[in-house]
């Protein structure tokens, strides 16, 4: 066994720093088929691949800020001279980044480690069902590339890492990654969520068809109703499944036993033991440092208030394992807003300044001594009291990629946008039965809406998948990425529509890569 677990970390190092560039390639370039020809050591370089998924979505370094602190969701301020790093942080939601930026930089260097690693995987000997998921997660990988930067790197298996990879971009890129995710879908197993399966092919082919028309121009999408089409059958396939249905509590679904008790998650991330997961810091990097956190990120008033006092998606105190006590039943999951308190029990927390009391109004640059709570803060995974450390045993709860009700609301949306309306499952057959099926689930307990309208659709999706990081591809989609909002007041260049591909890659890679405009 200890054999074994040395083969996966060495093999895990070699993927896991292969990008695009190719000094990176050429160390996971290494390894020979010769080397690699056993069913186990396939197992091996599969789990390697799925661990390359983990810090990219865990950390709040990667994915985060550039699918989140871009949107009127959350905000990344600088507290005097905690946060500031070069303004590398604010200027995601000023939407004034550049090609140098490192979480840029990194987030793509990381989605191109994927898709390496993925490909490595299929030059040699593995099993129908392992190259079926590799091939997956290497369209899931290359999907987010395009989504986020519209040019996809690429290689076939064993080709030489000497010559720059070659590019596919906009919708030749989407066909590539449709034409892979329904070639292995037949291959992919049914489950559990934590494995590429079926239902999570479906979810991101839904996710390509929904987003087609701004992959074809991102400025003014047209939605072609036969897109649209597509979107509900698939959607109707996974409802008439009989595999997910919603959750006894919202907050189930991201909690420390999710991977039991989110009956709603069609795939997550499995929690792993090898330092690279790092879901702590969802907690970690919102609470203050009296709370054994960072006293970083925060969401905006104004969206903090599209939430019902009684929507319990905003907030609830919530009994989990390894929870505290909470005799005072105060919110422990949600948005933390208002004074806070100790959940031993229920005594006011005081930092030494004075009560911790997080306020809903924040600015991106912090001014005057009051720098500590300014912010409500975002609590998405219910903190796992039993594996606090980061550093030791990782928290067991799963990251979460794709969930049922985004399926129900990209239905409804698609429905909405002119697709054919179809019955499946106890959710209605209009835009409007579909959205308030979701809305007034017992474990969300919101109020049925009476109308809707573009700005409802957008607004019940941040409602529904706030921290889950599809803000960014939504309000793209709604046309409100580039208008004003919450502590951005101006609307901004187009460019912003796509990130730039970092100046290192453009370095390495100038016969295939190019800059995107305007940068």
């Amino acid at each position: 066994m200890k054999s074994k677990a040395n083969i996966f970390r060495i093999l895990f190092f070699l993927l896991i720093v292969a990008g695009c560039t190719k000094l990176k390639e050429t160390a996971g370039g290494n390894l020979t088929p010769g080397q690699v020809s056993t069913d186990t050591a396939a197992d091996v370089l599969l789990r390697a691949t799925y661990a390359s998924l983990e810090y990219t979505f865990t950390s709040y370094q990667e994915m985060l800020p550039l699918t989140t602190f871009t949107t009127d969701e959350a905000i990344a301020p600088t507290r005097g001279g905690d946060w500031d790093d070069n303004a590398s942080w604010r200027v995601f939601h000023e939407q004034k980044w550049d090609a140098d930026n490192s979480h840029i930089r990194n987030c793509f260097n990381s989605l191109g480690g994927v898709v390496y690693a993925a490909t490595d995987l299929l030059k040699y000997n593995a099993t129908v069902q392992q190259k079926a998921e590799a091939r997956f997660l290497r369209a899931w990988a290359m999907y987010l590339i395009l989504d986020m930067f519209d040019q996809v790197p690429y290689r076939d298996p064993g080709e030489s890492l000497i010559e720059p990879a070659r590019v596919r971009q906009g919708l030749d890129a989407l066909a590539y990654i449709i034409d892979e995710i329904n070639a292995v879908e037949p291959d992919l197993p049914d489950g559990p969520a934590d494995v590429a399966n079926k239902f999570a092919a479906k979810t991101l082919l839904m996710k390509c068809y929904l987003n087609k028309a701004v992959y074809a121009n991102r400025a003014s999408p047209t939605h072609d109703p036969a897109d649209m089409d597509k979107v509900i059958a698939l959607a109707d396939q996974i409802i008439n499944s009989g595999n997910f249905d919603f959750s006894i509590q919202y907050f189930n679904n991201f909690s420390p036993t999710n991977a039991a008790d989110g009956k709603e998650n069609i795939f997550t991330q499995q929690s792993n033991a090898d330092g690279n997961y790092v879901l702590q810091f969802a907690w970690q990097a919102v609470t203050h440092y009296y709370q054994g956190g960072f006293n970083g990120f925060t969401t905006l008033s104004d969206f903090y208030n599209k939430f019902e006092a009684t929507d319990k998606r905003r907030g609830i105190a919530y009994d989990y394992s390894n929870s505290p006590p909470n005799p005072g039943r105060r919110v422990n999951v949600g948005f933390l807003a208002d004074q806070q308190y100790n959940l031993e029990d229920d005594s006011p927390l005081d930092f030494g300044d004075g009560p911790l009391i997080y306020t809903p109004e924040v600015t991106n640059i912090l001014p005057g001594p009051n720098l500590a709570m300014p912010g409500i803060r975002p609590l998405k995974y219910p903190p796992d009291n039993a594996n606090f450390d980061f550093r030791g045993t990782p928290c067991t709860n799963e990251y979460v990629y794709f969930r049922f009700p985004d399926v129900l609301l990209m239905k409804a949306e698609a429905i909405w946008r002119g697709g054919a309306a179809t019955s499946a499952g106890p959710y209605g057959n209009t835009a409007l039965l579909i959205v308030n099926a979701v809305r007034t689930a017992p474990s969300r307990s919101a109020t049925a809406l009476t109308t809707l309208s573009a700005d409802d659709l957008l607004d019940e999706r941040g409602r529904e998948l706030w921290w889950e990081g599809w803000r960014r591809q939504d309000m793209i989609r709604f046309g409100k990425f580039l208008l004003p909002f919450q502590e951005k007041n101006y609307a901004s260049d187009p460019k912003y529509l796509l990130f730039p591909i970092p100046s290192e890659q453009l370095a390495v890679n100038q016969l295939y890569l190019h800059q995107n405009p305007g940068y």
